[in-house]
Formats: structure tokens, sequence, C-alpha cells
């Protein structure tokens, strides 16, 4: 049977996944590493910090030592580091936002990127970036920051979450032709967001999975 070990650098995917894991993948052993001081540090220190990279690489590393195949990054504000990991670790680090990327690019030049986090803005655009440029193509990408979005949604507050998504979305509407959520825990506002501005969105726990699916019966 083939193990997949997901690192989180917080909780709120780590149910979610399990369940598409079970209609997607139900076949693959899924074991989760879960640390949400990591995503504490980053937003406290508005980066990755060198501590925070040192303890993820020992996480991949703690997966690889586990007897996992692949590992699979959760957390698309350390999405550099999980590069990073491929150069370190035994085994592939598989981005959960990866498929998503490659998709975006392939539908649209001008992408609006959704983020709860200022922290992921940067390593998404990086990521489209790169998907843009194996596929030979040129995109325009419009930040949309969800301010306080987050610590609402940390504090149960759901209502604020996504109305805080949604807003940001509008204001940067008519510069688009479609939207990705950077963050996996953004996913719940996939169709909302698309019959609000009439444009596709893209999320990336489903498709992620997805992704890996074919990375599984391609690589191993």
């Amino acid at each position: 049977m083939i193990k997949v070990v997901a690192v989180h650098t917080a909780m709120a995917l780590v149910e979610p996944l399990t369940k598409i894991f079970k209609e997607e993948l139900p076949e693959v052993k899924l074991n989760h590493i879960a640390d949400d001081t990591l995503i504490q540090e980053v937003i406290a220190n508005n980066e990755v910090t060198p501590a925070v990279r040192r303890r993820l690489l020992s996480y991949y590393l703690t997966a690889a030592d586990s007897g996992a195949d692949v590992i699979f990054n959760c957390c698309s504000s350390v999405g550099d580091i999980a590069d990073l990991g491929n150069s370190i670790s035994p085994i592939p680090v598989f981005r959960i936002d990866y498929p998503m990327a490659v998709e975006a690019v392939s539908m649209a030049k001008r992408i609006g990127v959704i983020s709860t986090l200022p922290t992921t803005l940067d390593p998404t655009r990086r990521l489209l970036e790169h998907a843009a440029k194996d596929a030979g193509k040129d995109v325009v990408l419009v930040d949309g920051l969800a301010d306080g979005a987050f610590a609402a949604g940390q504090s149960g507050d759901g209502a604020t979450h996504d109305r805080l998504i949604a807003e940001a979305a509008a204001r940067i509407a008519d510069e688009v032709d479609m939207f990705v959520l950077a963050q996996g825990s953004m996913a719940r506002m996939e169709q909302r967001l698309a019959e609000l501005t009439g444009k596709p969105v893209l999320s990336s726990p489903v498709s992620g999975v997805k992704g890996l699916r074919k990375f599984l019966a391609d690589k191993l």
C-alpha cells in the first residue's frame, strides 16, 4: 500500500483532507503531521523564518523515515520550503496547490490571487509564474488580500471570514478573468465566489489530491 504523509502548518485541513483522500484515493494510507506553531510564527514575523524552515524540513525527513512514499505539503505559505524539500528529501514533496496553478494558467491570462494571509500571496504568485513559464505562457497576477479573514476563521467567525473573502474578490473582479484561492482553508468559498463574480474560481484541496493521484500513477 502506498503511504502518504500530509504535512500541515495549521489544523484546518486535517479533517477535510482525510475525507477527500477517502473519496479520491481510498487505496492510499494517509497519515498527518500537523504543527500549528509554524503558521503562527510565519504570521508573527510576516515571513517564513529560519526556525520554521528547519522544523518543516525536519518533518519532511521524519515522514520519509516513517516509510512514506510521498509527502503532501498542505500549506501554501511555506510552498517555497516544499520546493526546497524536494532537494533534500529522499522522497517527493508534492505541493497541494501545484495542480491548481497548472490548471489556472491553462485557463486564463489575468488571474486574481485571493488570500487571507499576506504571507501566502508571494509563494502563490511564484508558483503561478513558474507554472506559466513551464507552459510557455504569460500571466498577469492581481492580488486580492482578504485582510482579517484568517483571524476571523481561526476564532470561529466563519461569516466574517467568508464576507471578507467575497469583498476582496469583488474589489479586483473587473481586473481578472478568473480567481485562485491561495489557501486550502478557503475552498468552501469556491462556488460562492463563482456565483458572485460570474468568473471561474479554483481551490486546492480536491484538485491537489486528484493531482497527487495522477502523480502516483505516473511516478510510483
